[in-house]
C-alpha cells in the first residue's frame, strides 16, 4: 500500500514538474509586429542605412524567411492582418477585403463596423467596431483559451481593422487612433466600458501635438539617400497646401489644411507615437510580468500611408524606413528591460507589400498602367445590355469582382453559369484585364498553383462575387491616376514580405524556401504548445526553434 502511494506521489510530482517545465518554456510575452506595406526588399535595399540594433539585430539573432509570400488575392490590410494571425486565408476566415459588397444587404460594408457597440474614449462613432465578421479564432484567442482565459491580449494600431483583427475575439482590448481635432487613442464597448487610466493619461500627454509641431526633414543628408529617385518628381502625391512633393514638409503649417491630427499617421512620427503607446500599454497592463503568457500586436500604419502618397522609390519612403529601424531598436531595448532578455518572442512581418508607381515604370519602358474603373463598369453594363437586353443584370462591381443580380436572372430565365462564362470571356477584351474566372469554376475546380490558385484561396463562397477578374502586372485602379502606389494583387511585388522570428525559443538562421504567410500562426502555436487556430490551414515551419 505504502509503495503504491509513493509511486502515485512520484507520478504526480512528475506531471507537476512537466507542467512547470512546459510553462517555463513559454515566453512571458509574444509580440506580433506588423509593418503596414513593407516590401521584403526594403530589408536589403536600405540595409546600409540601418543601425546594428533594429532590423539587423533581428536578422543577426533571429530566424529569417527570405521567400515568404501571401498566398491569396486580395492583398489588403484587413485581409493581411487576419491571415497572419489566423493561419488561414479569406476562403476560411471570411475577411475578403477592407470593405466589400454584401449581396444580401445590397451595400458595401466595412470589415469591422458593428453598430451594436459604442465608442469608448470619444463621442464620435469611430469606435462602433468589433471582430464579429472574422469567422475563425486568432493565435491570441487560442493562447487565452489554452490558459483558461488568463494572460492578456491587446491590439494596437492607428487603423481600427489592424488592431481588432489581429487580436481577435477574446482580446482584453484593442486600441486605434482618432484624428481630426482629437489626436488620441480610442476603443469599442465590445472590449471595455471605459478607457483604463493609463490610456487616459497617455491621451493627455500632448505628444501627438508635439510631433505635428515639427518639420519633417530627412533624418540624414538627403544626398545620401541614393537608394531612391530624385526628390522632386512627377510620380508622388502632395499634401494639401504643398506645391511640390519635396523635403522639408512643414507639418505645423500643413496640419491646418490636412485635417489637423489626421496628418500624424501620414508621417514617420506616427510610428514613434505608436511605439510610445505600445510601451505605455506594456507598463500599464503589466504585460509579460505574470506566470501566464501575454500577447501584444503592434501594427505600424504610417509606412502604408506614406507609401500610398509617395510610392516605393521615393526619398520619403527611404527616410521612413531609416526611422522605422530606430523604432525597432527602441522597442527591442524597451522589451529587454521591461520583460527581460530571452523572455519574449517576437515575429516581424507585413500585411502586404506594394507596387511601384506605374507611370514611373512606363517611363523606364516597363509595361504598366492604370485600370479605368468607370470605363470598365460602363463596358460591362454595355455587354449585359447588348447580350441580354437589360440594364439591371450587373448588381455591383468592386474589389475586382462582378456580382450578378439574382432577381434579373430569374426574371429572364437565364442560366447563371452561362452568364458567368460569357461575361468572363468577354471582359478579357478590356484594356489591362489579364485573367478572369467564374465562381462556379472556383467552386468545382482545384487550382494548385499560379494566379488562379491565389484567387481560389481568397475566394469565399458565402461572400465573394460571381466573376473575378485580374488586371495585368503593374496595374493600379481606383483613385490612382498618376501618382502614388497601391496594392491588392497576387503579383510578387504585393505578396513578398519580410518574416523574422526572434527571441525566446527561436534559433539563429534563415530559409530560402517558399513559405506562405499563413505558416506564422501555427509555428508560434507550436512554440507555445497550444492548439492551432480553428481555421488553420498553415503548417509549422521547421528549423525555426532551438
Amino acid at each position: 500500500m505504502k509503495k503504491s502511494v509513493s509511486l502515485l506521489l512520484i507520478a504526480l510530482l512528475g506531471i507537476g514538474f512537466q507542467l512547470f517545465a512546459q510553462q517555463n518554456k513559454r515566453p512571458k510575452l509574444v509580440v506580433g509586429l506588423v509593418i503596414d506595406q513593407m516590401r521584403y526588399d526594403y530589408l536589403v535595399r536600405f540595409a546600409d542605412k540601418y543601425g546594428d540594433h533594429g532590423f539587423k539585430r533581428l536578422l543577426r539573432n533571429g530566424f529569417h524567411l527570405e521567400n515568404a509570400h501571401f498566398n491569396y488575392i486580395p492583398t489588403y490590410t484587413a485581409v493581411g492582418h487576419s491571415s497572419v494571425f489566423t493561419g488561414t486565408t479569406p476562403a476560411n476566415h471570411g475577411i475578403v477585403g477592407n470593405d466589400w459588397y454584401d449581396s444580401s444587404l445590397q451595400k458595401i460594408i466595412y470589415c469591422v463596423d458593428d453598430a451594436r457597440y459604442q465608442t469608448v474614449g470619444s463621442t464620435s462613432t469611430n469606435g462602433q467596431k468589433s471582430p464579429y465578421r472574422l469567422q475563425t479564432t486568432t493565435l491570441a484567442d487560442q493562447l487565452r483559451l489554452a490558459q483558461n482565459m488568463r494572460g492578456k491580449s491587446i491590439g494596437i494600431s492607428f487603423k481600427d481593422r489592424s488592431a481588432i483583427l489581429s487580436a481577435g475575439h477574446t482580446a482584453n482590448a484593442a486600441y486605434w487612433y482618432e484624428g481630426g481635432d482629437e489626436g488620441k487613442w480610442i476603443s469599442s464597448s465590445f472590449y471595455l466600458d471605459a478607457l483604463p487610466e493609463w490610456v487616459e493619461d497617455f491621451n493627455k500627454n500632448g505628444k501627438a501635438n508635439a510631433y505635428l509641431n515639427q518639420i519633417w526633414e530627412p533624418y540624414a543628408a538627403l544626398e545620401s539617400y541614393t537608394e531612391s529617385i530624385e526628390d522632386d518628381n512627377p510620380y508622388e502625391g502632395l499634401f494639401v497646401g504643398e506645391t511640390a512633393p519635396v523635403f522639408p514638409h512643414d507639418l505645423p503649417r500643413l496640419r491646418k489644411t490636412n485635417q489637423n491630427y489626421d496628418l500624424l499617421p501620414q508621417v514617420p512620427f506616427g510610428n514613434t507615437f505608436t511605439t510610445d503607446f505600445a510601451e505605455a500599454a506594456i507598463i500599464g497592463e503589466a504585460l509579460g510580468s505574470s506566470s501566464f503568457t501575454d500577447f501584444l500586436c503592434i501594427s505600424y500604419s504610417s509606412p502604408d500611408k506614406i507609401g500610398h502618397k509617395y510610392g516605393v522609390d521615393s526619398k520619403e519612403i527611404e527616410d521612413t524606413y531609416i526611422r522605422m529601424d530606430l523604432e525597432i531598436a527602441r522597442l527591442l531595448k524597451f522589451l529587454d528591460k521591461q520583460v527581460g532578455k530571452n523572455q519574449y518572442t517576437l515575429v516581424l512581418t507585413a500585411d502586404h507589400a506594394a507596387a511601384q508607381v506605374p507611370n514611373y515604370l512606363k517611363k523606364l519602358k516597363i509595361p504598366a498602367g492604370y485600370l479605368d474603373n468607370n470605363a470598365f463598369r460602363s463596358f460591362v453594363q454595355k455587354l449585359a445590355l447588348e447580350k441580354y437586353g437589360t440594364k439591371t443584370l450587373i448588381e455591383n462591381i468592386s474589389n475586382h469582382q462582378i456580382f450578378l443580380r439574382r432577381s434579373t436572372l430569374n426574371d429572364l430565365g437565364l442560366d447563371i453559369r452561362k452568364v458567368e462564362n460569357y461575361l468572363a470571356d468577354a471582359i478579357l477584351d478590356f484594356d489591362r484585364i489579364y485573367k478572369t474566372v467564374t465562381a462556379h469554376a472556383l467552386q468545382n475546380t482545384s487550382y494548385t498553383s499560379g494566379i488562379l490558385h491565389l484567387i481560389q484561396q481568397g475566394y469565399n463562397q458565402k461572400i465573394s462575387g460571381d466573376i473575378v477578374f485580374i488586371p495585368k502586372p503593374a496595374t493600379l485602379g481606383g483613385y490612382y491616376k498618376n501618382t502614388g502606389t497601391g496594392h491588392g494583387s497576387g503579383y510578387s511585388y504585393d505578396t513578398h514580405v519580410p518574416v523574422i522570428f526572434y527571441g525566446k525559443g527561436i534559433r539563429k538562421g534563415h530559409s530560402k524556401k517558399y513559405h506562405p504567410i499563413i505558416d506564422i500562426a501555427p509555428t508560434l502555436a507550436n512554440l507555445l504548445q497550444i492548439e492551432f487556430t480553428n481555421g488553420n490551414s498553415g503548417t509549422v515551419i521547421e528549423g525555426v526553434f532551438k
